[in-house]
C-alpha cells in the first residue's frame, strides 16, 4: 500500500506539475509574466517550510541525539553536491551559448542547435525528476504526512521550472502537443526514482534519516541559491512586500499541513 502511495504522489509531483505549468502558455503573456513570479515566491516558502519544518525534524528524530552530528554532516555534503550539480549545469549552458554565438555558414546549423537544446532539456528534466522521486519516496518512508508535504513542495517549485522548459521545446521546433507529451513523459522519471528509492531504502532502513537530511539540504539549496536570487531582481517596495507575504504563505501552508496531518 505504501508503494502505491509513493508511486501516485511521485507521479503527481512529476507529471501533474508539468500539466499545470503548460496551462500558463495559454494565458496571455503579459498576465502570465505577472503571475509566475508569485508562484516562485510561494514555492520558495514551501521549500523552506518542507526542509526546516518537515524533513529536517524527521531526520533528527530518526537519527537520535547521537546522530545529530552525522545529520549535519550529511546536510553539508548535500549542499556541496547540489552546488557542484548547479556548476556543471551552468558550465553546460555557457558552453552551448558560446557555440551559438559563433558564426555559422548554414542556417540548418541554427536549427540543429535548437533541437539539441530541446534534447538537453528533456535529459536534464528526466534526471531532475528522478531525484525528486527519490526525495518523495524517502519522505513517505519516514512518515505519510511528511510525504504529502514533500510532494506539495516539489510540485510548487516545478511549475515555474516547467513553464520555461516547455517554451524551450517549442522553440526547438516541436509542436505544442508534442512538447506537452514529452514534458509529461519526463515526469515518469520521478516514478522510476521513487520506486528505486523505495526498495533501496527499505533494504537499508538505517540510512533513511540521512536520506531525509540530504533531501532537506536539496530543498534548502534550491530555495536559497536557486529561487531567492531571482526574487532580488525586483526590489521595489510593493514587489518586495508581496514576495515576503507569499514566502510566508508558503511556509504557513506547510506548517498547517504538518499540524493537520499529525493529528
Amino acid at each position: 500500500m505504501l508503494l502505491l502511495w509513493i508511486v501516485l504522489f511521485a507521479a503527481f509531483g512529476g507529471i501533474a506539475s508539468a500539466a499545470f505549468a503548460v496551462a500558463f502558455l495559454w494565458v496571455p503573456e503579459e498576465r502570465s509574466a505577472r503571475i509566475l513570479p508569485h508562484f516562485v515566491s510561494f514555492a520558495t516558502g514551501a521549500l523552506l517550510g518542507a526542509a526546516l519544518l518537515g524533513l529536517l525534524p524527521e531526520a533528527m528524530a530518526g537519527a537520535g541525539p547521537s546522530g545529530a552530528h552525522d545529520i549535519g554532516l550529511v546536510m553539508v555534503v548535500g549542499l556541496g553536491v547540489f552546488f557542484v550539480i548547479e556548476k556543471l549545469v551552468l558550465w553546460w549552458h555557457a558552453h552551448a551559448q558560446d557555440e551559438e554565438s559563433a558564426p555559422q555558414p548554414h542556417a540548418h546549423h541554427d536549427h540543429g542547435r535548437d533541437r539539441a537544446s530541446g534534447v538537453l532539456v528533456l535529459v536534464g528534466d528526466s534526471i531532475h525528476n528522478a531525484l525528486d522521486g527519490v526525495l518523495i519516496a524517502a519522505a513517505f518512508l519516514g512518515d505519510l504526512s511528511l510525504g504529502l508535504v514533500t510532494t506539495f513542495a516539489v510540485a510548487a517549485h516545478e511549475i515555474p521550472h516547467r513553464v520555461g522548459d516547455f517554451a524551450i521545446l517549442v522553440h526547438a521546433g516541436l509542436s505544442r502537443r508534442r512538447a506537452l507529451l514529452l514534458n509529461l513523459a519526463t515526469g515518469i522519471a520521478s516514478v522510476i526514482g521513487a520506486i528505486a528509492a523505495y526498495f533501496g531504502l527499505r533494504q537499508a532502513n538505517g540510512l533513511l534519516p540521512f536520506a531525509l537530511a540530504f533531501a532537506a539540504a536539496g530543498f534548502l539549496y534550491i530555495a536559497v541559491a536557486g529561487l531567492i536570487p531571482g526574487l532580488h531582481r525586483r526590489s521595489d517596495p510593493r514587489t518586495s512586500a508581496a514576495q515576503v507575504l507569499l514566502i510566508s504563505l508558503g511556509i504557513a501552508v506547510i506548517a498547517l499541513t504538518e499540524r493537520l496531518t499529525h493529528r
